[in-house]
């Protein structure tokens, strides 16, 4: 099996370095900066990928079921602190109920879990404070910027002055190992363009809120401190990830986005969106662009803890090729279907619950495009534990969980069932953390 799975990644990495050159989205020139940065992050993905993906979501419900009973000596040790602790996750579990969050920062780079697990972002480096929203100079960013903030050298941890809107008026390109943590003030990317991670890895973006982005319309924009790229139009994702890993998405509320709210393509891996809020939206999470990228295989992603609220239509997410575990999300709106895929993407869907919408043409969860069913009877899309409501249903396909498998190891307890993912998801979304209190 060992040997089966070095052939795949040598595989993956040889086609994607192939294929690349012609798939990079809004470069102009894949100049050698680029060429350079694409190699790191293919490096990256490979470190990153996980040969055991049943081993990590083992994990992560283990983790689930110990927040939910006690068992978890982190909780049992920060219900010590000022008030009742109102975290009802994991992931939440591991910061939020500190006092003193404010002042020990980074500790929320200990708390991921799922395929991001190994995201750090810019727990060893420097704070660097905002305190400037405006973005009128793609070349030259002003120190104190945002833009400014991102495309430096090395690892920081951004955190902003005040609360403020930030209007981009260019897609927002970051640097590897970097934090944007908007706690302790209402951070709003909003009405100009959205966050690029493109091949980088190591990111993390915490407690903003995202909403009413557009295309940028491209040109000369500085990518890091050392380069300034020509970018063709960028497509209006709320945050793309474009063959990258290790990335962490956390307590964001994110709507109205002129493509997708969060696309995640080109071999990217090593990911979680977890305790998010999405409403208003068509084409909310797309994992995969093409049929035909099969390196994409390699893609490893965690949605947990979010909620799927008002006004979204379908993509929650779509998914091609990859692995993909969606855990304890809270599902009340769609109108077309919630998760949906192609090109035999793996799909275990846990203690969930799904609310279908009135439209009795619209009760099923799953959707499969371009594939009749002789073909796709055989991809592996489970339902354990989920709750159906409203008429809802999940078209269940491919090999069955039997009871030992995939979920559990010796000694671990299996996740929650749906009927929990209210309490789960209660406070998903950018928080409203105030300094010197339980965020």
């Amino acid at each position: 099996m060992a040997g089966l799975n070095k052939f795949f990644l040598l595989f993956f990495f040889l086609s994607f370095s192939v294929t690349i050159p012609t798939l990079h989205a809004n470069i102009y020139e894949f100049d050698e900066y680029w060429q350079q940065r694409a190699k790191h992050a293919r490096q990256a993905a490979l470190n990153a990928y996980d040969p055991d993906p049943l081993g990590v979501i083992g994990n992560l419900t283990s983790h689930v079921d110990e927040t939910m009973i006690g068992t978890n000596n982190t909780r049992r040790n920060l219900k010590a602190t000022n008030g009742p602790c109102e975290a009802t996750n994991p992931i939440d579990r591991c910061w939020r109920c500190d006092p003193n969050w404010a002042n020990n920062r980074k500790k929320l780079a200990d708390c991921v879990q799922g395929f991001g697990r190994k995201t750090i972002g810019g727990k060893n480096g420097p704070f660097y404070v905002v305190n400037d929203s405006s973005d009128n100079d793609m070349v030259n960013p002003k120190p104190g910027t945002l833009r400014h903030a991102v495309i430096q050298k090395g690892p920081l941890w951004i955190i902003f002055a005040r609360s403020m809107t930030i209007r981009l008026n260019q897609e927002l390109i970051m640097t590897s190992d970097k934090t944007i943590d908007g706690r302790g003030a209402i951070v709003q990317i909003a009405t100009g363009a959205g966050i690029t991670i493109q091949f980088i890895n190591n990111v993390i973006i915490h407690g903003i809120k995202i909403h009413d982005i557009v295309q940028g319309s491209g040109g000369n924009i500085r990518d890091a401190v050392d380069h300034v790229g020509f970018r063709t139009r960028s497509d209006g994702d709320g945050i793309s990830i474009f063959g990258s890993s290790n990335v962490w998405i956390d307590h964001v509320s994110m709507s109205k986005c002129y493509d997708g709210l969060v696309d995640a393509i080109m071999g990217s891996t090593g990911i979680t969106i977890s305790n998010c809020h999405f409403t208003h939206h068509n084409e909310v999470m797309l994992f995969g662009a093409s049929d035909s990228f099969s390196s994409d295989k390699v893609m490893q992603i965690t949605v947990a803890f979010n909620h799927f609220g008002q006004g979204l239509v379908q993509r929650m997410p779509r998914c091609r090729w990859g692995f993909f575990h969606v855990v304890n999300n809270d599902y009340t709106h769609w109108l077309m279907y919630a998760i949906g895929g192609s090109q035999n993407p793996t799909i275990i869907s846990e203690g969930n619950r799904f609310i279908a919408p009135p439209n009795p043409n619209a009760k099923e969860v799953t959707k499969r495009d371009y594939a009749e069913e002789s073909v796709w009877k055989n991809w592996q899309w489970r339902s354990r534990k989920d709750v159906l409501m409203n008429g809802a249903f999940f078209k269940q396909s491919g090999p069955e969980l039997n009871g030992r498998g995939p979920f559990s190891r010796l000694d671990m307890i299996s996740s929650k069932p749906g009927e929990m993912v209210g309490r789960l998801t209660r406070y998903s979304g950018a928080l409203n953390c105030r300094a010197g209190v339980p965020c």
